[in-house]
């Protein structure tokens, strides 16, 4: 038919021939690309950085109001392999290694995606448009993954504190806390973890594309050395910590075993800011700026180097 009256399909979609199965060669697959590298990602980094993780979360647990077990970081450490040996500080690994690798999986999917999407497939995003990225990435992954595999190890870490632990491991404890509180169980502190993680990768993924535009100046395809992207990565995280680790002390005393204490994540909130003063908000915050700088310091380098290579050997 002439220009004037060509024919169309009534199965076209525009989208398609953009983003969807349609979309030229290598712009379509940047999601997929992402999901597979974010997971090796997650799987690689959870086993380097865990022990800093553990001591996180048991200083957090460990509430002035009832009796303190630890008088810092290094005692801590010291009490754990004093009675668990060195293996101690590994205790719920299992259950953060489940979680890790879909949660970076569906972080770095996300962004992909999205930031494909918005920069119409040239990859360029402003300043704006990268921060919505990482919200959209953040609470993505907060949904997906983060929430029910947090809050089973949160549990699984606190029930360790007990005399006698209930859960044998990661799929006893889990079958424990539907059976006993139902589906609900494994997705406490829902909305402090959205807020977390979205504002956690909004920071993230600002920060590292700002830096690197900043060492690429007027050449946007300038390679960035990887352990320049290393020292972006935990310039990212430090920057993060301090943004949000109040968040980061709600959500988990919101997913302890101890979480009937509170009626909502305000709730929390308050009896924190009442019974333990403001500085409460910071607890962990050493332990916690360590194991986040190390975190993403080593997940970007790890993924910028998967994604480098998808990029020679998938089309």
């Amino acid at each position: 038919m002439d220009g004037k009256n060509k024919f169309v399909s009534p199965f076209y979609r525009p989208w398609m021939t953009t983003y969807g199965a349609a979309a030229p060669a290598g712009g379509s697959n940047k999601g997929l690309k992402g999901i597979v590298a974010g997971g090796i990602t997650g799987g690689i980094e959870i086993c380097i950085t865990y022990p800093t993780e553990y001591v996180k979360t048991q200083i957090q647990l460990d509430e002035k109001a009832g009796a303190r077990k630890y008088n810092g970081i290094m005692d801590c450490v010291k009490k754990t392999v004093k009675s668990h040996g060195v293996f101690g500080l590994y205790r719920g690994l299992s259950v953060l290694l489940y979680g890790s690798i879909p949660k970076s999986a569906v972080r770095f999917g996300a962004f992909e995606a999205l930031s494909t999407q918005i920069s119409g497939g040239n990859g360029e995003l402003t300043a704006t448009q990268r921060v919505l990225c990482g919200l959209g990435a953040g609470v993505s992954e907060a949904i997906l993954a983060v929430t029910p595999m947090e809050t089973v190890k949160v549990k699984f870490i606190n029930d360790q504190r007990l005399e006698k632990p209930r859960f044998k491991g990661f799929f006893h404890g889990t079958s424990i806390i539907i059976r006993e509180q139902g589906i609900s169980g494994v997705y406490q502190g829902l909305m402090p973890t959205i807020l977390k993680q979205g504002t956690n990768q909004a920071i993230r993924f600002y920060v590292m594309g700002a830096l690197k535009n900043l060492y690429k100046g007027d050449d946007p395809n300038k390679p960035v050395p990887k352990l320049l992207v290393g020292v972006f990565g935990m310039a990212a995280g430090a920057a993060s910590v301090y943004g949000n680790t109040p968040l980061d002390v709600v959500k988990t005393r919101m997913q302890g075993l101890e979480a009937h204490k509170y009626k909502s994540t305000v709730d929390c909130m308050l009896q924190i800011w009442k019974k333990e003063g403001p500085t409460a908000f910071y607890k962990g915050t050493v332990p916690r700026l360590s194991r986040v700088c190390l975190d993403v310091g080593i997940t970007f380098m790890i993924y910028d180097s998967f994604m480098d290579l998808f990029k020679k050997v998938w089309p």
